[in-house]
């Protein structure tokens, strides 16, 4: 650990409640209640829901604005203007990523950075992403608004196609950002153009993506508010989720192979059905997952039967298995029992099964002080919090291999998200944008 960061942890763990306060005017200036504009932050979060709106739709038919689009485009476009509006002047990095800088008192710091992505998924909602995004730069107008000037100067950040649907790639910025591009990436190409040019076409210089690349000890820590996407701030009632750590991913290619037949003539005792071998399979994923306490969770998604015709025993299968967790070793360990009732359903289908382990996305833990800071700005304000880890992957996590991190959620309701059917209620929207503001006032002094 570098000497700054180990300063800055220090610092963290020295600061008290008491410096948010909560009297109606607390030393800090903030009162005890919300301070950002909400209602100005669902004006901003409606107006970029245009981007991508199907002609005829509304904000509830969600958006489609992927990566390097034309509604990414003017979506970037329209975010940037609000930064211009909040007394900032945004600049494009060589990634594509967005990026604008406020002073502070002292501006020899290490800035503290923040920010999300404002990309989606194909038919997505107007929260993901862009709710971090927005509040941002919320967060800055109202310290504009309030002439308050931090100590610690304030770098917000719009991250590059974080989602990954163009180029089948996630975290594009962040992974630039962290230095964590795959060898040959640029060369990639979808719907018939390079991902170099995709990078161009919003304002990035692939040919010196070099220099998008942070160093540890570049920012302070990075801060994300974002939307849960899943169900559990919901059912608790709990506005406000202090993310522990991004979960690892472990994801398997699974090859079954037994024998194609005639559906007629093959009689049940003499059958090597693939696809009923490959229907265990997932049912012990389940059973396994399922077995033991915590959050880990388990997937059987992609499925492809071979020769797939009605009249035919289905003699190849194959299919993903994914496997999240906080814990990469309770994974692998769940994986290694995986591996071992396919051996048992082999042997009773009179089949084959090949497990090949395919990638792993490491998780990455939020820092333990940052995670209280949060906790503490939100008591101060009287709003309950949950600790809980994160079971999507978020441009933090690749923050996470530069510096400190930390992550606030807001309820989803009804666990829904990548959907245009994902809502988070507004007063959550904007208890979010306040805990993110207090929790960047602590830790930007």
């Amino acid at each position: 650990m570098s000497q700054t960061r180990r300063e800055f942890l220090a610092f963290l763990s020295a600061v008290p409640l008491a410096s948010l306060g909560d009297r109606p005017d607390s030393a800090d200036g903030l009162p005890g209640t919300m301070v950002v504009n909400g209602e100005r932050l669902r004006r901003h979060l409606e107006g970029l829901s245009l981007f991508g709106r199907q002609a005829d739709g509304t904000f509830a038919s969600g958006v489609s604005r992927v990566g390097y689009s034309d509604a990414d485009v003017a979506g970037r476009s329209y975010a940037m203007d609000l930064m211009r509006q909040a007394g900032i002047e945004p600049r494009v990095d060589a990634a594509g990523n967005i990026l604008a800088r406020r002073p502070g008192t002292d501006d020899s710091l290490a800035p503290l950075l923040f920010g999300s992505h404002i990309d989606s998924v194909p038919n997505g909602g107007n929260f993901d992403g862009d709710l971090g995004s927005l509040a941002a730069i919320e967060v800055i107008q109202t310290l504009r608004e309030r002439n308050m000037t931090t100590r610690r100067p304030l770098e917000i950040v719009v991250w590059a196609n974080e989602e990954g649907f163009a180029f089948g790639n996630g975290l594009c910025g962040s992974r630039a950002a962290a230095g964590q591009l795959v060898e040959g990436e640029l060369d990639h190409v979808w719907n018939g153009g390079k991902k170099a040019d995709a990078i161009r076409r919003i304002g990035g210089h692939p040919d010196r993506i070099s220099e998008a690349r942070r160093t540890p000890g570049s920012f302070a820590c990075y801060l994300e508010l974002h939307i849960e996407q899943g169900g559990t701030l919901d059912r608790a009632g709990i506005p406000i989720g202090v993310v522990e750590g991004i979960v690892s991913i472990d994801r398997y290619e699974v090859t079954i192979r037994g024998m194609a037949n005639h559906a007629g003539t093959t009689p049940m005792p003499d059958r090597r059905d693939a696809l009923i071998a490959a229907s265990h399979v997932a049912i012990a994923v389940n059973e396994i997952v399922t077995s033991e306490p915590g959050r880990q969770v388990g997937t059987v998604g992609q499925l492809v039967v071979v020769p797939n015709a009605p009249n035919v025993i289905p003699g190849l299968v194959r299919h993903t298995i994914e496997l999240r967790d906080l814990s990469a070793d309770k994974i692998r360990r769940l994986a290694d029992l995986v591996r071992s009732r396919a051996r048992d359903i082999a042997t009773r289908t009179k089949t084959t099964i090949e497990i090949t382990h395919s990638s792993h996305h490491e998780g990455a833990m939020a820092t333990p002080e940052i995670q209280a800071i949060i906790e503490k700005a939100a008591a101060a304000v009287s709003l309950p919090s949950q600790r809980m880890p994160s079971g999507a992957g978020h441009d933090a996590q690749m923050m996470a291999t530069l510096g400190p991190m930390g992550m606030i959620f807001v309820p989803s309701v009804g666990g829904i998200s990548h959907s245009p059917q994902e809502l988070s209620r507004w007063e959550d929207c904007t208890r979010g944008a306040e805990v993110l503001l207090r929790s960047v006032l602590l830790l930007s002094r």
